[in-house]
């Protein structure tokens, strides 16, 4: 759910050059012209100079000890909240849902309790693996326990159903009573180009474990369990492990969940080669089949069993909403948006320190929220109506953003697109900018305007295998249809160059991401955060005074959902 910060640094991977890029999916971006703005809109073109001042006095006060390290739907939230509500009224917003600040947020917490340990029994073998360095497993249902009893084990190769590309990894089977077992990422991230049904080595979505799940529950399964493979997964076991147990957050659903599989987990791929082992299958054959065109699900004649008890509470917090009304079409939205929680208490340091601050993640992403509407009011209002949302929930699985975007202020329909900022790091200006997922929308052609203008370079998304489009607040708008701007620094520094940019990346992650140690100094560095939220600052503009509708290009698969909703629209796209 991070930037490509940490997916280079943990991995020691390098960044992308400062040269200008011009790979096969550069032409497309020419569809939407950059909108030509009024006269009267020239002295909005640049960030105000107090920009910086803004940010770095948020950042502070969110990042203190005081607030306690943001953690959501606890005593802390009406603190972080109100400070938040202050900036907002100060920069001269108005109250964005229905005259209220607040959005609530439902959610429920979940944490499972006294794991047995995953039997698996037939063909002969009887095999245990351990909860924590064998498997991990939670519920997404309400319940007091999770029980998986003797369900039947299918190999279900990437869990993929995608009729649009004659895709589907459980034709001809019925899921009800079973388990899949499932492959991570999608058939295409070994390949040295973006070419494929599946858009080559770039991740689509049905390569994130968010959708596999979605889908297993859609066959009918009763759990389904990932195999895990750190070069396609982009991180270790350990950050499954660490991700999988203790609490779970959810946002609340009528059916408390009930149309979810009874549990979705992981297992470590050794653990998967025994298992299919001892199925008289291989793994490695059966990912390499898994790959092309007409597989069929294997049932391996195995079946698991393994459960918990869950403790559940149910709770709430909330999103903040505040709205600069349009002059001209008010009923059209444009959204900046960055989440405010972080981690609260957290393990403690060699020095005790158990509050995890997240000053760059996300306190940097509000900051620049409060100084785009402070910059955006003192401008004049635009054409369209400008929306600042600082969501909740974002490190629980972007809950905030998701429950927003499924129960939108302003109608999805009438929303025009928008830019989400979250975890700006400190330091020198960049040469280049990458525009993260790829070139999917119009929206390329106005951040190549922009890119233009200030004489910087266009770099591709380094690792587009790990799908970074998928992992930020944006993308619960992006899969309702919305066009959203996720962009982010290259490591080529003006100051010091490619050396110094991953130097810098690999400092934060190593030392100070989700740590105590990710806390505000005033001796930090602001230009390319400046730099980065001027970009913004723009594009947003731009969106707000353009009479454009952007979309989604005719291959993307936001496209499909973006067009059915402007066909029913009323006065929208």
């Amino acid at each position: 759910m991070k930037n490509r910060l940490l997916l280079l640094a943990a991995l020691g991977l390098s960044a992308c050059s400062s040269t200008s890029y011009s790979g096969p999916d550069m032409p497309k971006g020419t569809a939407l012209p950059p909108p030509e703005r009024p006269v009267a809109d020239e002295t909005a073109d640049a960030l105000p100079s107090k920009a910086r001042a803004i940010m770095g006095e948020v950042t502070a006060t969110l990042s203190s000890d005081a607030l306690e390290g943001r953690a959501p739907s606890t005593a802390i939230e009406p603190k972080v909240l109100d400070a938040i509500i202050t900036r907002f009224k100060a920069a001269g917003l108005q109250p964005g849902n229905h005259g209220e600040w607040l959005q609530e947020v439902p959610t429920v917490e979940i944490t499972a309790t006294d794991p047995t340990p995953m039997a698996v029994t037939g063909k002969g073998t009887s095999q245990t693996f351990g909860y924590g360095d064998g498997y991990v497993a939670a519920s997404y249902r309400v319940v007091p326990e999770t029980r998986i009893a003797d369900s039947e084990l299918v190999f279900v190769g990437y869990g993929i159903n995608a009729p649009e590309l004659g895709w589907n990894d459980y034709a001809g089977i019925d899921m009800r009573g079973k388990t899949a077992v499932i492959l991570v990422n999608d058939p295409d991230y070994a390949a040295e180009t973006e070419d494929g049904l599946f858009k080559g080595r770039r991740m689509t979505y049905y390569g994130r474990w968010t959708y596999k799940f979605e889908e297993a529950a859609r066959q009918g399964a009763d759990a389904a369990l990932i195999v895990h493979d750190t070069f396609p997964a982009a991180y270790g076991w350990n950050v499954v492990n660490s991700s999988w147990t203790g609490a779970q957050y959810y946002v609340q659903t009528p059916d408390d969940g009930a149309s979810a599989t009874k549990a979705n987990g992981w297992i470590q791929k050794a653990v998967a080669e025994t298992l299919l082992k001892s199925a008289g299958q291989d793994l490695s054959a059966l990912s390499e089949a898994a790959r092309r065109p007409g597989f069929k699900p294997v049932p391996l004649g195995l079946k698991v069993r393994f459960g918990f008890d869950n403790k559940v509470r149910k709770s709430s917090s909330h999103n903040v909403v505040g709205v600069l009304p349009g002059t001209e079409r008010p009923d059209e939205y444009v959204l900046y948006t960055g989440h405010w929680d972080h981690l609260g208490h957290c393990t403690p340091d060699a020095s005790g320190d158990d509050i995890c601050n997240g000053a760059v993640d996300n306190a940097t992403g509000i900051g620049a929220l409060t100084a785009l509407a402070n910059a955006n009011v003192e401008a004049g209002a635009t054409a369209r109506s400008q929306v600042f949302l600082a969501v909740t929930l974002e490190e629980s699985g972007l809950l905030g953003s998701e429950y927003y975007a499924a129960n939108p202020v302003f109608p999805l329909d009438h929303t025009v697109g928008g830019v989400n900022m979250d975890a700006l790091l400190p330091g020198p200006r960049a040469r280049s900018f990458a525009m993260v997922g790829g070139d999917k929308s119009d929206l390329t052609a106005l951040f190549r305007a922009a890119l233009a203008d200030e004489g910087l370079g266009e770099v591709p998304e380094d690792h587009s295998e790990r799908g970074s489009y998928y992992r930020s607040d944006h993308f619960s708008f992006a899969k309702r249809g919305v066009p959203m701007f996720n962009f982010e620094r290259s490591t080529d520094l003006v100051e010091g160059g490619r050396a110094a940019g991953d130097a810098l990346s690999e400092d934060y992650v190593t030392n100070r991401y989700h740590a105590p140690s990710d806390e505000y100094s005033a001796d930090w560095n602001w230009d390319g955060i400046v730099q980065e939220v001027s970009l913004f600052y723009r594009l947003g503009r731009d969106l707000a005074d353009s009479d454009s509708w952007p979309n989604w290009h005719e291959d993307d698969e936001f496209r499909a959902v973006r067009d059915k909703a402007c066909a029913a629209s009323q006065g929208g796209c």
